[in-house]
């Protein structure tokens, strides 16, 4: 009955976001609808939130009212972290009809019946105890890469994180789920794999429903190396404390794995990861770096970083600041600490004003800046493999080399979701990468 009704999908926030989207996508497509872009008419409109920075909530409003302008008549729903977190506050919002919780998202055709607009918005939330079992999720379509959900949910108790609120315990899916989640990806003609979650460098603990860890990470790595058809495998964000040496000696020798890492940091200060309640201290983020870059020199590895937590003096920041400048690594994702109900962190003394957040985050974007290109620069000469994009921009394709080098490269459409060797020749106006294709 579905067979002419269109619907469309917003993603705020992570890859895990994404991954999950396009399974609540393919959900709607079992139910014989059409899926469109979001900003064009739609019977259906979805918008998965998030709520790691005040920005993203914000921006849930300007969406739902994108949305109505292309549709009046569009049946609205919320669901993810800020659904579970805030639902009252999304029903309120004018021309929402339904906000489904952590567990309730996956089930959301069942919750929708003739698309008529309810006066006030309707929630289904369940309480966050809940959240207990596994839901297997992964992206494809939307990209040259898919993100394999592995593992959900958080443990770890950071004084300023609402992650384990809005997703519940940590929990895992099971080893042969995830390897049958990258069959299926391969036979896609997918060459790229990255693999997310909230915390997963934790993968294996609740993998059967109990606490206990059935698997290790280092196992999950093993076993993904061994799947036919996929080119490549990127490890996204991995705890410092759960980076084993065991993990970055197999990727160096990996089939597929790429030497690409994003490791949290947060702070550059032992007294700051204190009182964020890190389970590191700066010296063990030092030793994975070091560690890497050892036996891997051409590494890319990324770091999160927060500015503004409460307590932060300019001495502090500094210290964070020549901390990174002094590290080998390639870029930054600066976030600026934003006040989060329910934490430990909204009661701490030391609040940092709002325009010295903005001042230190801008800093660390430069310093981001600097260090992505010297990374790059570091790259010039050598010859490595770069899967192309499908997107034609300005008369050029681009695509990302196994270490996490931007390139660019003149339009041609033969390239799109192809891997080529590229020797890299110079750093563009744009900060970009060119280079010649290896015939």
């Amino acid at each position: 009955m579905n067979a002419d009704k269109k619907v469309a999908f917003y993603t705020l926030g992570c890859k895990l976001n994404f991954s999950e989207t396009s399974t609540i996508a393919r959900k709607f497509e079992t139910e014989n609808f059409t899926r469109t872009d979001f900003n064009k008419k739609a019977d259906v409109y979805v918008i998965n939130t998030c709520s790691v920075t005040e920005n993203a909530d914000k921006r849930f409003k300007t969406i739902v009212k994108n949305a109505l302008k292309q549709n009046p008549d569009a049946f609205i729903i919320a669901v993810g972290c800020y659904a579970q977190l805030k639902p009252e506050a999304l029903a309120d919002v004018n021309g929402v009809d339904l906000v489904l919780g952590a567990t309730e998202k996956f089930k959301v055709t069942s919750y929708i019946n003739d698309l008529t607009k309810n006066a006030i918005g309707e929630i289904h939330s369940c309480d966050i105890e809940d959240a207990n079992f596994y839901e297997s999720s992964y992206s494809f379509g939307d990209r040259t890469r898919a993100f394999l959900k592995v593992q959900d949910g958080c443990d770890y108790k950071c004084t300023y994180c609402t992650i384990p609120l809005a997703r519940g315990i940590s929990r895992s899916d099971t080893l042969e789920n995830v390897l049958k989640s990258a069959k299926e990806i391969s036979e896609k003609n997918i060459k790229e794999i990255v693999l997310t979650g909230v915390n997963i460098g934790d993968y294996g603990k609740g993998e059967f429903g109990n606490k206990k860890h059935q698997h290790t990470f280092y196992e999950l790595v093993q076993n993904l190396d061994t799947v036919e058809g996929i080119k490549r495998i990127r490890i996204s964000s991995i705890e410092p404390n759960l980076l084993k040496d065991e993990t970055i000696e197999f990727v160096a020798n990996s089939k597929a794995f790429v030497p690409h890492f994003h490791i949290p940091l947060q702070s550059g200060s032992n007294e700051l990861l204190k009182k964020m309640k890190r389970r590191y201290m700066r010296e063990v983020y030092t030793n994975r770096v070091s560690k890497i870059k050892e036996i891997m020199p051409n590494a890319c590895i990324g770091v999160d970083v927060i500015v503004g937590f409460p307590s932060e003096t300019d001495e502090l920041f500094l210290e964070t600041y020549r901390y990174l400048n002094d590290l080998p690594i390639s870029y930054l994702h600066v976030f600026t600490y934003s006040e989060r109900p329910n934490t430990e962190a909204i009661e701490m003394d030391g609040v940092v004003p709002i325009n010295v957040r903005k001042k230190r985050s801008k800093m660390l974007r430069g310093l981001s800046v600097k260090k992505r290109r010297a990374f790059y620069e570091s790259q010039i000469g050598n010859t490595l493999n770069v899967l192309f994009e499908s997107e034609n921009k300005e008369g050029y394709i681009h695509g990302f080399t196994e270490n996490y080098v931007k390139i660019k490269y003149p339009w041609n459409p033969e390239l799109i979701n192809t891997i080529h060797k590229i020797k890299l020749t110079e750093i563009k106006e744009d900060g970009l990468v060119g280079g010649e294709i290896e015939m």
